[in-house]
C-alpha cells in the first residue's frame, strides 16, 4: 500500500489507516478478543501501518486490545490515541487540564504496552483550558520522549491555528466523506496551508456509504446511530439519492460502493489518510481494495457535479454532542 506523510515532521502512514473503535465501543457488541486481534494483525500484513484508537473507547479496553494485536510489530506500526474526556468517559464532558493530559499519556503508554506514543490527539477541544497551554503540555511530553506527534479532533480553524503556532501540529482527526463534506469550506485549505494532513474518521458515512444500510435496517440497541439524527429512519431514506449515486460508479468500474467512497477521499488531498473502521475481516478487505481504485478528473468532475444536486439532511450529531465540534 502506499505511504502518506502527515505534517511537516515526517510522520508516515499507509495511506489507509485502521479505526479499532467499533471493535469494542459505538457499534453494539464487542468483538471477541481473538477475532478482534486477528483482524489487526490481518490489516497489518496487507499493508496497514496506522492504527487508530483512544482513552475514551472503552476506558483502556481498546488501547490494551490494540496494544496486544501489534505488539510483535510494534516499531513497524504508527499508533494514534486521544485525551481529552473526564475520566475517559464521553458522557462526563472534556477536561484537557495539563495534570489530565500527562495522566491520560502514562495510562496509555501501560495500556498500549509501549514506550512512545506515534500520535496523540485532543479528541475534543476543552473550552475551559487555552489550547496554547495544551499545546505548551504537549510539547513537553514530546521532549520527555513520551509521544512524538500530537494532533486535534474536530477542531475549528481558528484553534488549529493557535495549537499548531506553539507545537506544530501533525494531523487533524475529522469526519469527512461523500456524506459529510463541511471541511472543504475552511478546514482543507488551512490545513493544506499550514501543512497538517487530514485523517477522516467515519469516512463510509458511519456505514451508510457501503449500501448495506436502508430505511429499514434495524441497529443494535447500543450502536451510537440511534441517536444520530441524519440516521433516523426518514432521513436515511431522503439521503438514498447518494448512495445510489455511489452505487452506479461503483457498477461502472466493477467496484465496490465503499471502495469508491474510499477512492474518492484519498483523490482529494495527497496528504489524506481515512481510517476506515470494521469488525470483519472481508470488509477489511474490500476497504483495503479502496486504495488501489483509480478515479480519473473525469470521474471525479462527474461525481461533483451529481453532489452539487444532492442535499444531505439530517445533523451527524445530537444537539448535546453538535456544541463539541468546530470549536
Amino acid at each position: 500500500m502506499q505511504k502518506r506523510i502527515l505534517g511537516n515532521q515526517g510522520l508516515e502512514v499507509s495511506a489507509l489507516g485502521s479505526g479499532c473503535m467499533g471493535l469494542t465501543f459505538g457499534y453494539g457488541p464487542a468483538t471477541d478478543e481473538k477475532e478482534a486481534i486477528e483482524l489487526i494483525r490481518n490489516a497489518y500484513e496487507s499493508g496497514i501501518t496506522f492504527f487508530d484508537t483512544a482513552e475514551a473507547y472503552s476506558q483502556g479496553g481498546n488501547e490494551t486490545l490494540l496494544g496486544k494485536a501489534v505488539q510483535p510489530f510494534r516499531d513497524k506500526v504508527v499508533i494514534a490515541t486521544k485525551f481529552g474526556f473526564q475520566d475517559g468517559d464521553p458522557s462526563k464532558g472534556v477536561d484537557s487540564r495539563p495534570e489530565r493530559i500527562r495522566q491520560v499519556a502514562e495510562n496509555s503508554l501501560r495500556f498500549l504496552n509501549t514506550d512512545y506514543i506515534d500520535l496523540f490527539y485532543q479528541h475534543r477541544v476543552d473550552p475551559n483550558v487555552p489550547i496554547e497551554e495544551v499545546a505548551g503540555t504537549i510539547q513537553e511530553l514530546i521532549k520527555e520522549g513520551k509521544i512524538r506527534h500530537w494532533g486535534l479532533s474536530e477542531a475549528g480553524v481558528e484553534t488549529i491555528r493557535k495549537a499548531h503556532a506553539i507545537q506544530p501540529v501533525a494531523a487533524l482527526q475529522s469526519e469527512y466523506s461523500l456524506f459529510y463534506r463541511e471541511p472543504e469550506k475552511e478546514i482543507i485549505p488551512t490545513l493544506e496551508e499550514l501543512g497538517i494532513g487530514f485523517v477522516p474518521f467515519s469516512p463510509l458515512g458511519k456505514g451508510f456509504l457501503t449500501g448495506a444500510i436502508n430505511e429499514n435496517t434495524q441497529f443494535d440497541k447500543d450502536d451510537f446511530r440511534n441517536i444520530v439524527p441524519r440516521f433516523s429512519e426518514e432521513n436515511r431514506k431522503a439521503n438514498q439519492s447518494l448512495v445510489d449515486l455511489v452505487k452506479t460508479i461503483a457498477t461502472e468500474k466493477e467496484t465496490t460502493p465503499a471502495q469508491i467512497a474510499l477512492a474518492w477521499l484519498l483523490a482529494q488531498k495527497p496528504f489524506i489518510a481515512p481510517i476506515p473502521g470494521t469488525t470483519k475481516i472481508h470488509r477489511l478487505e474490500e476497504n483495503i481494495g479502496g486504495a488501489s481504485v483509480e478515479l480519473s478528473s473525469e470521474d471525479l468532475s462527474k461525481i461533483k457535479e451529481s453532489l452539487s444536486q444532492i442535499e444531505i439532511v439530517g445533523e451527524r450529531y445530537p444537539q448535546h454532542l453538535q456544541a463539541r465540534v468546530g470549536k
